[in-house]
């Protein structure tokens, strides 16, 4: 099966494909893989790309889907893909149908996680992120034994600019104006397919496998 994933930040993307991957058997390929591996190896694309972010500029969307035309042409993906992060919008939409019908082959699926913005802000606004470890907890969901220290080494907790309210607002506006009009976008498509994604990540996942078996996945 040759599917994406769509959803606003926070809806648990990442969490839920590597799940679902797992039960397709099929890659997970993320954009932000991709970049790290052209960028750490030097490619001919990522040494294009470093160039762009180096000047803090975004990388633009012809080298940004050369990368995923690379990915997609490697024997793993040949029986099926999960496409996390791209596209991100209807002319990278657009761009992905064409690279596809190159390769011979089309998405078979587009799966939206559904949640409400005030959910997305509960979720990510209380994340807090220790100064030694790394580890991520979270204040509702996953909090310590003591506010502010880690249980794990003891270090500071702290809170990541991209996990303040006012950051998360402005990501939830550019998902909308940009990233929701692929909803309809594939909709016209009769590829999507939406899976509420609230509540544990456990049904969360049941939800999306449900609804993969009633497409053949």
């Amino acid at each position: 099966m040759r599917l994406v994933l769509v959803g606003p930040p926070g809806a648990g993307k990442g969490t839920q494909a590597e799940f679902i991957a797992a039960h397709l058997a099929v890659p997970k390929i993320s954009t932000g893989d991709i970049f790290r591996a052209n960028v750490s190896q030097g490619t001919p694309l990522g040494v294009e790309a470093r160039r762009y972010m180096d000047a803090g500029q975004l990388v633009p969307d012809e080298v940004t889907i050369n990368m995923v035309r690379e990915r997609l042409a490697e024997p793993d993906a040949s029986d099926g893909f999960l496409l996390d992060g791209f596209p991100r919008t209807v002319p990278q939409a657009n761009a992905l149908d064409k690279l596809l019908a190159d390769l011979g082959t089309a998405l078979d699926l587009v799966m939206e996680l559904v949640v409400d913005d005030d959910e997305v802000i509960r979720r990510l606004s209380g994340r807090r992120t220790c100064r030694g470890c790394g580890k991520i907890w979270h204040v509702e969901f996953d909090p310590t034994s003591r506010d502010g220290v880690c249980d794990r080494c003891g270090a500071q907790l702290f809170q990541r600019d991209d996990d303040k309210a006012e950051t998360i607002a402005r990501r939830l506006e550019e998902y909308a104006e940009k990233t929701a009009p692929l909803v309809d976008y594939y909709g016209a498509q009769n590829k999507l397919v939406g899976i509420d994604a609230t509540g544990p990540v456990e049904d969360v996942t049941v939800r999306a496998i449900d609804a993969l078996r009633s497409y053949g996945g």
